[in-house]
């Protein structure tokens, strides 16, 4: 775990750190394989450059980018989760590079990318962690870049919602402000999980990163 690093909300409520949900088998959002809805999001092209997969666990989403030839960098601070990920790597003879980092301290990778993806991260945040990791994928991303989110969504039907589901309210409001971020696209996705096989309804956005108001 990088040093220095505060609980985040989501390990405030559980009790345990990330990297605990990894070290007695599968985390309960590792399901072995690229979300499908990444897997179409691929399909259509929609990551282009060098890619980011902020929050990337064992690097499923990651790899399943790598075997289509993009160079990717995947970034989690559960060092079991990336030491997996890079062991996955290997195995699999592909170039996907994984690292120990913070999603709130994205400067320190002192470089920009293209795309970024985030399954599953941003919903783990609570309102204000969201506004610091906005202003965090500022820092390695320019004008043009573009952000994938993957999170649960909210639902007026009772116990269809995964954990830490999001209004379009809340995924919104840290775009928003002279954040720098344009709402691209939303559409209605789900997310895969261990304790949901058959998904549960998630959001699908895509932002894109503004030039700088001078």
């Amino acid at each position: 775990m990088p040093e220095d690093r505060p609980a985040t909300s989501h390990e405030r409520r559980s009790g345990r750190p990330w990297d605990e949900s990894y070290q007695d088998g599968p985390a309960p959002w590792d399901v072995g394989g690229p979300q499908p809805a990444i897997v179409g999001l691929a399909a259509e092209d929609a990551f282009r450059g060098t890619v980011l997969d902020a929050g990337c666990g064992t690097g499923e989403n990651a790899l399943h980018l790598a075997e289509r030839g993009l160079s990717i960098v995947g970034i989690d601070v559960a060092e079991t989760a990336v030491a997996q990920a890079n062991e996955k790597a290997r195995a699999r003879g592909l170039a996907a590079e994984f690292a120990v980092g913070d999603a709130f301290r994205l400067s320190s990778l002192d470089r920009t990318f293209d795309t970024v993806l985030d399954v599953g991260l941003f919903h783990a945040f609570d309102a204000e962690e969201r506004r610091a990791y906005v202003a965090s994928l500022a820092s390695v991303t320019e004008a043009g870049a573009r952000l994938h989110i993957l999170c649960f969504r909210d639902t007026d039907t009772a116990g269809d919602s995964g954990p830490h589901p999001v209004s379009r309210a809340e995924l919104e409001a840290p775009f928003q402000r002279g954040a720098g971020w344009r709402l691209e696209a939303l559409r209605d996705s789900r997310i895969v999980a261990r304790f949901a096989p058959d998904g549960l309804p998630a959001w699908l956005a895509t932002f894109r990163r503004e030039p700088q108001q001078s």
